[in-house]
């Protein structure tokens, strides 16, 4: 068969094609290229080392501080007291049996803690520690000086509230450390916090003040109870151990110990923990905005975003994960006011048992220290947020201890009046 050829005039527009395509590609490339070298730029190494002003980091990362704003949502402050009053008498002697009221967003830090009963100032500028992203900057500035100044001396120092500074290198963008507490709690127990994974720093830069803690007495540093563990027995021992109390209670003259929001400790060994989940995955999903897949830095309850929070792994539908969670806290909340009840009549037992001429001191003593223990693995569930759903199980271990020393407490304050001496 005679093999056709292609004329001159075909094969010049052949080339001519060829040409025009390969000068189209390469100009594709070069503006794409170019615009995300130029994003990059922009993005990475622009933000001061220093830089506390989450509005500057927004410039360069305005999706991500679009979702952090929406923290000004969480506007409603309603008293613990009103779901929980057994809290008031509990916490006599304390500032908190003044007021204890649920927490706004995180945009509004410093303007709460400057609204509290100032009773609570007391303590220190150490109170200050997880409100702003300038405290990292005055430790380093002041050093232990920092922690024993008073409250005055460093709050009118903060302007911002918690931003990206508190959690970012904002070199790399990477996560980070920034509180010293922390990095000393895993020193003492022999780890290298340095060495924790992606995935473990995404629930370690909430560890920084989503824990439990206290104010060493001599320093007023922050301190992390961990050094025997991060459960609540554990962190008991640890305080027995040192012998410390916070207060005495003014009915009981019980020493007693105040728990704090202990979410990353709570969560530790739950369900969710061991099966690798982080904070993050929850709290933080991610979210599409616009053409654009973000964590989302709106730090609030996962059932608000339901679908890319807990839908991501379970499929049975926002219904059924909604009523699960209900389900959960309802049992929660039920046991907690039994346990603070029950714990309520103990102070009250006590107390009578202390105005009993000849009292007997060894049977109070030892309804005393129930009082103690049992107040402890009940404020250890009350104060952490989410009644009970971190760990479930640990809550519901916890409050069952609570009213096991409160029964304990009551019994040993009545023999100890009826066996005055």
């Amino acid at each position: 068969m005679e093999k056709r050829s292609l004329s001159g005039k075909a094969l010049g527009v052949i080339i001519f094609l060829i040409v025009v395509l390969v000068g189209s590609i390469a100009t594709v490339i070069y503006i794409f290229d170019s615009n995300n070298q130029k994003l990059k730029t922009e993005q990475v190494g622009q933000i001061a080392a220093d830089e506390v002003d989450p509005a500057v980091w927004g410039q360069y990362y305005p999706v991500h501080y679009q979702t952090y704003l929406q923290n000004g949502e969480n506007t409603d402050m309603p008293s613990h007291f009103e779901t929980k009053p057994y809290m008031k008498l509990l916490y006599a002697g304390l500032g908190y049996s003044n007021e204890f009221n649920e927490p706004r967003g995180h945009v509004y830090t410093l303007e709460d803690i400057r609204a509290v009963d100032s009773s609570r100032y007391k303590v220190g500028a150490s109170c200050n520690t997880c409100k702003s992203t300038q405290i990292p900057g005055l430790i380093e500035k002041y050093g232990a000086d920092y922690y024993t100044s008073s409250f005055e001396e460093i709050n009118s120092q903060l302007e911002y509230p918690i931003g990206c500074l508190d959690c970012h290198n904002p070199e790399t963008m990477e996560l980070r450390i920034s509180r010293p507490a922390l990095i000393e709690a895993f020193e003492r127990q022999g780890k290298d916090i340095t060495q924790a994974t992606r995935q473990e720093m995404r629930s370690l830069v909430c560890a920084q003040c989503h824990v439990t803690y206290y104010f060493e007495p001599d320093t007023k540093k922050v301190m992390f109870p961990w050094d025997k563990g991060v459960k609540a027995d554990q962190i008991l021992d640890y305080y027995d151990e040192k012998k410390f109390s916070e207060w005495k209670h003014p009915d009981a003259d019980t020493g007693l110990v105040k728990a704090r929001h202990a979410e990353y400790e709570v969560f530790q060994g739950s369900t969710h923990e061991s099966a690798g989940l982080a904070c993050a995955d929850c709290h933080m999903p991610y979210m599409k905005m616009g053409n654009t897949k973000v964590s989302s830095h709106y730090w609030t309850s996962p059932l608000k975003n339901i679908e890319e929070s807990c839908g991501v792994c379970h499929r049975e539908g926002a219904e059924w994960l909604e009523s699960r969670v209900d389900d959960i806290q309802a049992k929660t909340k039920e046991i907690q006011d039994i346990a603070g009840e029950t714990m309520v009549q103990a102070v009250e037992e006590i107390a009578l048992a202390r105005q009993t001429p000849g009292v007997n001191a060894d049977l109070l003593a030892q309804a005393q220290q129930m009082h103690r223990d049992g107040q402890w693995y009940l404020d250890y569930v009350m104060v952490t947020n989410g009644y009970g759903f971190h760990n479930p199980m640990e809550s519901m271990n916890n409050l069952g201890k609570a009213i096991d020393f409160a029964h304990q407490a009551i019994q040993l304050a009545k023999d100890a009046a009826i066996k005055s001496q």
